[in-house]
């Protein structure tokens, strides 16, 4: 057997033995199942990878043939490439590390069974999404992810904030999925076929054909790629289709940090790379991204400035490197995204791992300006969210500072206004990361200890089963930068690794930025941490009276620029009252009144009248017996 079927298909036996044998095993085995069977698929993903990497391997397993009819033909397949290895690689071994860490964090949860069958049949859904080859089976999988996150989202269903959080992130990913899937017809609309290499092949023939969409004429390939791009924006929480983001908090920690930092949010700039032969074609398109994305990084970054709770300062952190990873895209350095994504996968686990070792230490408390001067009874917890943060930030030869600085450096390189603006809006955003990360991590485990409700004697270290894998993704965040970015983006040996997995029209710029612009970035970075420390611990007083200083601006990053609200009053409400007018006045007044209501009522009145006819007097009876006789005659008579 092919490995490839086992890195794929052991997330999802393991989910199935977990999910509907785990009363029977009992809470130990099924963790046990299910944190083996997807670390196995880890190293057989890592041996993928090196076969990629040595042998240029390339292979397509064809499983079975899906859906055949007339020119639709879509299989399920396992396409494997450089950027499906290196996918293969994030996700399974985020996921391994992510299963083993729940072992200890959902040691007093008691569906632990139902968890971890949640966890591996999410990691499922999102290797069939990377092995695709079709657009159909690409569609599966990305559909497959955000069930898996309604389910683990709302995971704790006996909070409403829970199931709230999960009916959001499932209704806002429904808009950017409408999008995608119109982006799929149309494609199978124009080639007839829905396979990538096919499509592929006949974007240059399509160049000029021109559609009349919502009443405008729009170039087809622009289009095509507009729409993709809403899906996108969706899944991996672009401004404007962001909002379920900072919610899904709600679920327990380690599905923030599978969700956030090697799954389903990377969905999206993976969408984009793996399309790069059709983006490569819209100009447009590639703009577009590019605005997104840049108004996304800085977006996100001023609202965890302020924010307060610990998982959610991070989710905007996502946010924002997200945001980074599609304006790389946008300016064509796929790969460069393809780079920060590789190396976010590990300092942002890392911190969200790190952030739930400190939230089960304070018995789940999240809430930072409650926390501080615990980094002595947290040493190993602390010394790994140092490193988690020093990547972030992209300090200088850790795995951040490597391939953000490579984003901002190709963006200048691109020559245009919007590879300028990009790159500036770029470091702006890369100060701010630094200013939030550092407030995170001083309030947290510096100053003075602030919790009233928990002694600081009864803060303990988080058990090994929670370290152990903070080590190994801190190995990653400190190593992966360095060791990978000449096999990323490289000129020769990148250009050999991704071979045809990712299309340029036209190759990379060679050249480098002025020396001032490489050194600005990480020197404001460097000058970032005593700031923070002046400011978040040192003197607190200053930021109080910057704060007062500038109430209307606090409030509008503090209620995360209105855009919940602004929601609630266009979709949300509106669509609530026409739901109550519906069901008050044309359901339950007209359905209802002359459909089942008015034929039970009807019923039941004809039922009492005939009831005053069952009375005990024989001359009643003969009376009635009488009235229908004389009916059927009169009856037999007049036929």
């Amino acid at each position: 057997m092919e490995i490839e079927y086992l890195i794929i298909f052991l997330p999802l036996l393991g989910a199935f033995i977990s999910g509907f044998f785990g009363n029977l095993i009992g809470s130990r085995n099924s963790e046990i199942i299910t944190s083996l069977f997807v670390s196995i698929s880890a190293i057989f993903s890592f041996l993928i990878f090196y076969k990629v990497l040595n042998e240029n391997y390339i292979n397509n397993l064809n499983i079975f043939t899906w859906i055949s009819s007339g020119s639709l033909n879509a299989s399920w397949s396992i396409k494997i490439d450089a950027l499906s290895s290196v996918m293969l690689v994030v996700v399974t071994l985020v996921s391994s590390l992510v299963h083993v860490y729940s072992i200890g964090y959902m040691s007093h949860d008691p569906h632990k069974q139902r968890f971890m069958s949640y966890l591996s049949l999410f990691t499922f859904s999102m290797l069939i999404l990377v092995t695709s080859d079709n657009f159909l089976q690409l569609f599966f999988g990305w559909e497959g992810v955000g069930l898996c996150s309604y389910f683990l989202i709302g995971f704790w269903f006996k909070k409403e904030t829970a199931n709230a959080a999960a009916i959001k992130a499932f209704v806002v990913n429904r808009v950017g999925d409408f999008g995608f899937a119109l982006g799929i017809f149309l494609i199978f609309y124009l080639f007839g076929t829905v396979n990538y290499n096919e499509v592929f092949k006949l974007i240059p023939y399509t160049l000029d054909k021109d559609l009349s969409f919502l009443g405008l004429n729009i170039n087809a390939i622009n289009l095509i790629c507009v729409l993709l791009f809403i899906g996108a924006m969706g899944k991996s929480a672009q401004i404007f289709l962001h909002t379920w983001l900072p919610d899904a908090m709600e679920g327990p920690t380690p599905v923030s940090a599978l969700i956030h930092a090697a799954t389903m949010v990377t969905a999206g700039v993976f969408l984009v790379v793996r399309c790069s032969p059709i983006y490569e074609y819209s100009e447009f398109a590639l703009n577009l991204i590019t605005i997104v994305g840049m108004s996304t990084a800085f977006f996100a970054a001023t609202i965890a400035v302020v924010q307060d709770d610990i998982k959610k300062i991070i989710a905007y952190s996502t946010c924002s490197q997200l945001g980074y990873m599609f304006f790389a895209a946008g300016v064509g350095a796929y790969n460069v995204a393809m780079f920060h994504l590789f190396t976010h996968a590990f300092f942002k686990a890392l911190l969200f791992l790190g952030s739930g070792s400190v939230i089960h230490s304070f018995k789940d408390e999240q809430n930072i300006n409650n926390m501080g001067g615990v980094w002595r009874k947290l040493p190993y917890t602390w010394l790994l969210m140092i490193i988690g943060t020093l990547a972030l930030t992209g300090f200088p030869f850790l795995s951040g500072f490597y391939s953000k600085d490579a984003i901002i450096e190709f963006a200048y390189l691109r020559g245009n206004s919007f590879g300028y603006f990009a790159a500036g809006i770029g470091i702006f955003t890369a100060l701010l990361t630094s200013i939030y990360s550092w407030r995170l991590m001083l309030k947290t485990f510096h100053g003075s200890y602030n919790n009233q409700k928990l002694n600081i004697k009864d803060i303990h270290e988080s058990p090994m089963i929670m370290i152990i894998p903070l080590a190994f993704l801190a190995v990653g965040a400190i190593f992966s930068g360095f060791l990978f970015k000449d096999l990323f983006i490289g000129t020769e040996t990148s250009v050999n690794f991704w071979n045809n997995s990712i299309f340029f029209l036209q190759p990379l710029s060679q050249d480098h930025p002025p020396l001032w612009f490489i050194f600005l970035t990480p020197l404001l970075v460097v000058l970032s941490i005593p700031i923070a420390y002046y400011f978040f611990i040192k003197n607190k007083k200053i930021t109080s009276e910057i704060v007062n200083g500038n109430l209307p601006l606090y409030n509008f990053l503090k209620n995360k620029w209105y855009f919940d609200e602004l929601y609630n009053y266009l979709f949300v409400k509106p669509s609530k009252n026409i739901g109550l007018y519906f069901w008050k006045k044309v359901d339950l007044r007209f359905i209802d009144r002359f459909g089942p209501d008015g034929i039970s009522n009807l019923i039941k009145n004809i039922s009492l009248i005939a009831v005053k006819f069952q009375n005990g007097f024989i001359y009643h009876y003969a009376f009635i017996m009488l009235l229908g006789f004389s009916a059927l005659l009169t009856f037999l008579i007049l036929k």
